[in-house]
């Protein structure tokens, strides 16, 4: 077990003005693999104190210098690779050659993109007798969840140093160890004292202490909408910036003309991803009436091959939840959905075989769900399929718009113009059409109670920028 004993403040490690711990666990042996601090308000009064000193310095430095020490620390997180997948996947539960590709190579992107975009951004535009400039926002509060812990701080922190800002950290405390790795990389990396601050601790403690301290300019939180809204409430008493990326119960709709077994089987894969710790998880299929026997076939087929077991092991396609109190909320929405009588083709509330040690979950496939049933319209977060029938095109998409969500979907159909049609009538701040890949450049984020503001490419660096007309 690894003891983190100090936050990283202005520069340096130092201890938390609170003597109180909190507890690391691994998701596959429910071991204690590490202690953080367990910061304070006053702590964040520290970090704020050392972000605001910091601004004025670190905002005038030029673009080029800025771009620089990204990309020194997107080095430092490339030479620690193997280390930091290693430890997401214990944290998370996140099978080891994913979190190699996706847990550690995002983070590495997102700073590297952050980077590039300095050389090539406007940040002043000539419109008429007015110079309009876009300038750094101040101090940055970071709140980031746990289920892409570091790919979440790498969202916001890179375009946020990169525009110029000041940042103030709170990881989550479910899985923190890989924001202590970047705090002792960007150490490394020799960012000035102040620009970067890590404060380990809760959400209704350091979290409240970010949204509401008066000289954060800025919030951006990624996790639930509740905590979301949360957020938002407290930061505007001081009328300062808030985005927000919250939850999703994404659709998927399945046209007649779509090639079934690709469709319903790269949905399924799209709905367990990390164990269906996924805001953007397609999680609910949409399918002709006609053809549910088809889709439920092929889809306990798919469900099949995803074998879980622990994140080291090579055979293993689907790890555990995060946490022993996720994966009873989630069992507890398999069961809602038995109860509600729905079909359950696949996997069930039961522990699966071999796994009584671990936070495991089977991989769910329900059928004949309809859209009042609990399981198709919370967000479960966890390998639950729902497949949903529809009779008509219009009520597709009637079914896939009605949700307080709209953070992602997908549409397929064997016509891509036809798929691209429908797609724009999803109400979601991202449609995959046939499939399409994830785009590290493209806009992310969402429309209704997914959130506010969007991440990743320009649209994210421009997030934490404030425009300024120079009239002359």
């Amino acid at each position: 077990m690894h003891a983190y004993e100090q936050l990283y403040i202005n520069g340096q490690w130092v201890p938390s003005t609170g003597t109180d711990t909190l507890s690391v666990t691994d998701s596959a042996t429910e071991e204690i693999i590490a202690t953080i601090p367990e910061g304070t308000a006053a702590d964040v009064d520290a970090a704020v104190a050392a972000a605001r000193a910091a601004f004025p310095a670190w905002s005038e430095l030029p673009k080029e210098e800025r771009a620089g020490y990204l990309v020194k620390i997107q080095a430092g997180l490339d030479a620690r690779t193997d280390e930091i997948a290693s430890t997401i996947a214990k944290e998370v539960g996140m099978p080891i050659f994913l979190s190699n590709l996706i847990q550690v190579g995002l983070p590495k992107a997102n700073f590297a993109i952050a980077a590039q975009l300095l050389g090539s951004y406007e940040f002043e535009e000539q419109i008429g007798n007015s110079l309009v400039v876009k300038e750094a926002i101040g101090v940055v509060g970071c709140i980031t969840p746990w289920n892409y812990p570091l790919h979440q701080i790498a969202l916001k922190v890179a375009p946020a140093l990169a525009a110029g800002n000041t940042v103030v950290l709170k990881p989550s405390e479910v899985a923190p160890i890989n924001a202590f790795m970047l705090a002792e990389v960007i150490h490394e990396a020799g960012l000035p004292a102040g620009v970067f601050n890590l404060v380990s601790g809760i959400g209704p403690v350091v979290g409240e202490a970010i949204a509401s301290h008066a000289d954060v300019d800025m919030v951006s939180f990624t996790g639930s909408t509740r905590a979301g809204k949360r957020v938002a409430e407290v930061a505007s008493q001081t009328v300062k910036k808030v985005s927000l990326e919250l939850g999703g119960k994404s659709a998927n709709i399945i046209l007649e003309d779509a090639d079934f077994n690709k469709a319903v089987t790269d949905g399924v894969g799209k709905c367990f991803l990390n164990s269906g710790q996924t805001c953007t998880a397609l999680t609910r299929m949409l399918v002709p009436r006609s053809r549910m026997a088809e889709a439920e076939k092929i889809a306990a087929a798919a469900a099949a091959g995803f074998t879980p077991g622990n994140p080291f092991e090579s055979t293993t396609r689907l790890g555990p939840l995060v946490s022993a109190a996720q994966r009873e909320r989630v069992r507890g929405f398999i069961t809602k959905g038995i109860d509600e009588g729905a079909t359950l083709v696949a996997g069930g509330a039961e522990t699966p075989e071999g796994l009584d040690q671990g936070y495991f979950v089977a991989p769910t496939v329900f059928s004949n769900v309809t859209r009042d049933m609990t399981i198709a319209r919370e967000e479960i977060f966890g390998p639950v399929l729902s497949i949903m029938p529809y009779d008509t095109e219009a009520e597709a998409i009637e079914i896939a718009n009605d949700s307080i969500y709209g953070l992602a979907g997908g549409v397929w159909s064997g016509d891509a113009d036809h798929a691209k049609a429908v797609a724009r009538k999803i109400r979601a701040g991202q449609v995959e059409v046939n499939g399409g890949a994830f785009n590290v450049m493209a806009p992310f984020g969402g429309y209704k109670q997914s959130g506010l503001g969007r991440e990743a490419g320009k649209f994210g660096l421009e997030e934490f920028l404030e425009v300024k007309a120079l009239l002359t």
